[in-house]
This record gives structure tokens, C-alpha cells and sequence, in this order.
């Protein structure tokens, strides 16, 4: 949002209250959308940011309310202490739900969250304690420095003060090096764990955010409500949170408080309405909120908020203003150890991948030195990018032995390879397209920084966030593309995704990289350019490992080749003995693939030509 409105609505917001002439109904009606907007900014971060489906967000506002509830009128703590509590009895609670919940995927995750939500929901109707169905009554209002928060104007303030730091807090954790982590939830994963992220954590991180936020949002209900009961923190209010989340648009900060703001105003005119129109006291606004689900999902998928900014950009005239001026130096990230030239870097023992009777990978052997690149070529089908998913973890080897500097590879998950300083490229590739270049490499280096959660929410991981930046800076102009910095990758040509994504590996900073066709889809002199990046990396003592069909660009580049064919190793050696190997010859000159072409002399001489 352009800064002048964020200014105008704060004032907005901070004036209304002071006026007499503002009707005590709107300031109780923001006061909901103020507390319906902090659990729904949870949800941005679950549900629309992470891409994981929730119905039980209203639970966790309960054990907030039902904490400081209880502790306030029968213990008669503080609710500032009973607020800490309250939160420390959330975070125990997500946690454990968390780590149970998340491990289901599909369906089955949000029928979870259902599970759970009713199991709370019947548990605050039910415990003697806590007043059964019947609730706790006479919670004392909340005083800050003597000044009591009862009247409703007051509170209105702590409410959308509690709001915009959670709103300033969320945005600064998705411009954070965890948060793109959590952005990469949605990809599935399986691209962050190659670059040593452990998206499951990140997964059980955004669950307790959520609940955490709601809990706050529940602490400030009791004492605004100063009475609790089960009702407010069932099913229905979960289901409905998220129609909020989905409703003002589930990828901004801003849409949580339209989402609330649109459905609490709209909810509380057709209680009004309906009933007069069709003189019932039936609950039909619950049809209308179907129907407008239904309408948003079909026309506006992403939420009202981003139609709405759309339009405040084409009003102000920034669409047409693009920022341009690369991230600010910053000093450099600390590097890793190349091992000496010429040592042994990658050992491939005769690995093997069987899926079901079908054999993959049949027994392949080959090594790799440092400051090395070696070609490993063969017809589509041959299992050369199975054979990378082996050495990189992405998928488990029926058996053989994979070792780098001297580590088994092959009994490691994918991101405690790449901790080890292997990094990799994907045959289709992996990026994540609605955010930019810069974000995109600045993913690759995740382990090359220790920024937390917290630091990053509070903002004071400014440094650490400058040094990736710069990074990420550097290495896209390595390659040649220092001018898409702040373009959507999704926007970039193929050609130039495959670059991205090299990039992207570069900034790990890794001893072994593996290139699955990286040449795929690049004009003549855009492979020139990448070939001249990679004999720049041999020569500062990177080992480079790579799938390609364009045979003129392998046999010009690399120092050695292994050839497969149906899962088996055909052929190894220099590319100059291999173009001559009989074996080769009799395979791919009997025209088995079109892609793998070598020009033969009439002498009989084979020598490399384009593919």
C-alpha cells in the first residue's frame, strides 16, 4: 500500500474514537474487526502464504480468553500476567497439535483441524472450572498505567494497536529470510529442502504464529467482553475466519483487515435485513456467505485486496515505476573451504534405484575430482536425472554407496547434503513465481545465515538480511542477470529460469554442483556466456556435475564424460575417447536417439557435432 493511504488510514482509525459525533455501535463494530483481523492474519501466513488449510483458528481464541478468564477471576492475577500465560499455554498447545496435525497432507490436514477445533470446543462446555456452557462472568477490564480499558474507546485503542504491530510484524517476517522458507511452503518443499530448509519446521512455525496471534486476539475479547462462554469459539467462528482470509485476499496483510472489516459489516446488515425481507428469524445470511464464496473463488481467486491495489496502483501511476537500483553493498558471506585440486570430491559405488521390477539406475560407478566438470550424457530415459536425485537425496537408492569428501550421501535427507556444499539445478524447473529474482537466489542461500523467527518479526535482522541480498546480487550478475532483480520469475523466459536456478545454486555457495540440463532452452550465445561462467567456477576449484544433450556444448566443456544408456553406464572417459568408443557408436549412430548425434567422417574418425 502506497504510504500516504497507510497514513491516512491510521488517522483515520486514531480519530474516530475522539469524536463525539462517532455512533458507540461503529466503535464496538471495529473493535470486532480489530479482533477478528489478528487471528485472520495468522491465517495469511497458514492458509494463504502457506498453503495450509486451517478450521480451527477459533479454538486457539479460546484458550486465550478462557486463560486469562479463569486466572483473573478466580486466582486474580494481573491480565498482563495471565496474558503471558495464556500465550506460553498456546505455543504448548499449537506446538503439540502442530507437529501431530501437520504431518497430513491433502484432506486430511484441514478434517485435522476440524477434529481438534470441536475437541477444544466440547472442552470449554465441559470442564467444571471453567463454567461449563454457562461460561465465566465479572472478568475485570484491563488497566494500563491506572487507566482502565473498560469503556469501549478505550480498548479500541490497545485493539488496533495489538493490529498494526502484528500487520508490521508479519510483513517484516515474509521480507525475511524465513519467510521466504515459508513461502516455499506452497511449492511443495521439495525444492527448499535441496538447499538444506526444513520445510517441516517451517510448517509447525507458522501453526504456533497463528495460534499465538489468535490467543492474543482471545485475551483481548475477555476483557472487552468482560464475560466468556464456549459460543464465540466453535466451528462456525473458525469456518468463518477463514472466509475471511479468503474473502480480502490471502497473500497480503492488508486483506486480513478487508477480509474482516467486509465480512463482520456485511454478516451484521444481513442479520438486519434478512429478517425483514423475508419475515423469518431463520439464520439464512449463512446461505448468502455460501454464495459468496462461491462467487469469490470463481472471480476473484486471490481476494478483493488485490483488485483493490490493482487499482490504487493504475490511480498513482505506480505500475509504470519499476525499482531498478540493486540491493546496497553489504561485506560478503563467509565461504567454504575448497578441497585441494585434483582430490577425490564425489564417489558413486555402484548405485542402484529399482521402482517396483522396473530398474532405474543399474549399478553405476564414477567419480568426480575437484576442480572438475564432468559430463553425464545419454538418451532421454537413460536415468541421468534419476541418478542426481540419488547423489542429492531427493530420492532413497535401493543400494550401492554414495560419498562426498569422504560423507555418506546416500543414508542423508536432501537438506543435510546441501548442508554438506552440495547444490543442485532440477531437469523442469523449480522456482517460486510470484516472487522476484532477487528472492528467488536469496532462497539458495538460507544456510549461510542463522536469522531466527523473532529477529526477523522484530526487524532486527536488517545486516544479515543485506549480506543475502547481496549475495543473491552478486551471483545474478555473475550469470546475466543483474537487470531482472525485481521481476516475478515467472515472468523470466525458460531460458533464463534455467539460469535463475543456477543462480540460485551459486549462492549456497556450494563444493559440488549438479547442473540437470542446464543449457535447455538458451540461444547459441547464451550458451557461450553460461559455458564461460562454469570454466570460471572449475577454475576456482568447484566440481561440476552435468546432464545435457547438446553434445558441442559438453564435449567443449567438460573433462570427462560418463555415458548411460536404459540405467546402465555405456561408456567413461575423455570426451575425445568417448566419441571414438565402439560401444557409443554402434548405440547411437543406429539412430536409437535423435538428441545424442555425432558427426562420423567418412574415415570412419568420430568427431563431436550439435545435437
Amino acid at each position: 500500500m502506497n504510504r500516504i493511504l497507510l497514513v491516512v488510514v491510521v488517522l483515520v482509525l486514531a480519530g474516530l474514537p475522539l469524536a463525539s459525533s462517532t455512533p458507540e455501535f461503529w466503535i464496538t463494530h471495529l473493535n470486532y474487526v480489530g479482533l477478528a483481523s489478528l487471528v485472520v492474519l495468522g491465517l495469511l501466513l497458514l492458509t494463504g502464504v502457506g498453503g495450509l488449510t486451517s478450521f480451527g483458528q477459533a479454538a486457539f481464541v479460546g484458550i486465550g480468553a478462557y486463560t486469562t478468564a479463569w486466572l483473573t477471576t478466580s486466582i486474580g492475577w494481573s491480565p498482563w500476567v495471565a496474558l503471558f500465560i495464556g500465550l506460553a499455554v498456546t505455543f504448548l498447545v499449537a506446538y503439540v497439535l502442530g507437529a501431530i496435525t501437520l504431518r497430513l497432507s491433502g484432506h486430511y490436514l484441514p478434517l485435522g483441524t476440524l477434529a481438534w477445533s470441536l475437541s477444544l470446543y466440547y472442552l470449554f462446555g465441559n470442564l467444571q472450572f471453567l463454567g461449563q456452557y454457562d461460561g465465566i462472568a465479572g472478568i475485570a477490564p484491563i488497566r494500563i498505567f491506572g487507566l482502565s480499558m473498560g469503556n469501549g474507546r478505550y480498548i479500541y485503542y490497545l485493539i488496533w494497536v495489538a493490529v498494526l504491530l502484528a500487520m508490521w510484524a508479519t510483513r517484516n517476517l515474509l521480507d525475511s529470510r524465513p519467510g521466504r522458507a515459508i513461502r516455499a511452503l506452497k511449492s511443495g518443499g521439495g525444492m527448499a529442502e535441496s538447499f538444506g530448509i526444513n520445510m517441516a519446521n517451517y510448517k509447525v512455525i507458522i501453526f504456533v504464529y497463528a495460534a499465538l496471534l489468535a490467543c492474543v486476539s482471545g485475551w483481548l475479547y475477555a476483557h472487552m467482553q468482560r464475560a466468556v462462554s464456549p459460543s464465540p469459539f466453535g466451528l462456525n467462528y473458525g469456518i468463518e475466519y477463514l472466509f475471511m482470509a479468503v474473502v480480502g485476499g490471502a497473500g497480503s496483510v492488508w486483506g486480513a483487515v478487508l477480509g474482516s472489516t467486509l465480512i463482520l459489516t456485511l454478516k451484521d446488515q444481513l442479520q438486519n435485513v434478512l429478517p425483514k425481507i423475508l419475515d423469518t428469524t431463520s439464520n439464512f445470511e449463512l446461505i448468502v456467505f455460501g454464495v459468496l464464496m462461491i462467487l469469490v473463488l470463481q472471480y476473484a481467486r486471490d481476494g478483493v485486496w488485490p483488485i483493490l491495489a490493482s487499482w490504487w496502483n493504475i490511480l498513482t501511476g505506480r505500475t509504470e515505476r519499476r525499482r531498478v537500483a540493486p540491493p546496497p553493498s553489504a561485506p560478503a558471506l563467509t565461504k567454504r573451504p575448497r578441497p585441494e585440486k585434483g582430490s577425490l570430491v564425489l564417489d558413486v559405488q555402484e548405485i542402484r534405484k529399482e521402482f517396483g521390477g522396473l530398474v532405474a539406475v543399474n549399478d553405476i560407478s564414477f567419480s568426480l575430482k575437484a576442480g572438475e566438470i564432468m559430463g553425464l550424457i545419454g538418451p532421454n530415459g537413460a536415468g541421468k536425472s534419476t541418478t542426481f536425485n540419488l547423489i542429492t537425496g531427493v530420492l532413497p537408492a535401493t543400494s550401492g554407496k554414495v560419498q562426498f569428501l569422504g560423507e555418506r550421501l546416500d543414508i542423508l535427507p536432501s537438506r543435510e547434503i546441501a548442508r554438506l556444499g552440495v547444490g543442485r539445478t532440477f531437469q523442469h524447473v523449480q522456482l517460486l513465481p510470484t516472487m522476484t529474482v532477487l528472492e528467488n537466489v536469496a532462497l539458495g542461500a538460507h544456510l549461510r545465515s542463522r536469522v531466527g523467527v523473532l529477529s526477523a518479526a522484530l526487524r532486527v535482522d536488517r545486516s544479515e538480511e543485506a549480506k543475502l541480498l547481496h549475495e543473491a546480487t552478486k551471483q545474478l550478475q555473475r550469470v546475466g542477470l543483474g537487470d531482472y532483480l525485481y521481476e516475478q520469475a515467472g515472468n523470466l523466459a525458460l531460458g533464463q529460469q534455467r539460469i535463475l536456478e543456477i543462480a540460485r545454486a551459486l549462492a549456497a555457495d556450494p563444493v559440488l554442483l549438479l547442473l540437470d540440463e542446464p543449457a535447455a532452452g538458451l540461444r547459441y550465445k547464451e550458451k557461450q556466456e553460461l559455458a564461460k561462467v562454469l570454466d570460471q567456477l572449475r577454475l576456482e576449484g568447484m566440481s561440476i556435475l552435468l546432464v545435457e544433450h547438446d553434445m558441442d556444448f559438453v564435449m567443449n566443456l567438460t573433462d570427462h564424460l560418463v555415458v548411460m544408456d536404459f540405467g546402465t553406464k555405456l561408456a567413461e572417459g575423455k570426451p575425445a575417447d568417448v566419441q571414438q568408443n565402439p560401444a557409443v557408436l554402434a548405440a547411437y549412430l543406429g539412430g536409437i536417439d535423435d538428441d545424442f548425434d555425432f558427426d562420423v567422417p567418412a574415415t570412419g574418425t568420430a568427431q563431436g557435432g550439435l545435437a
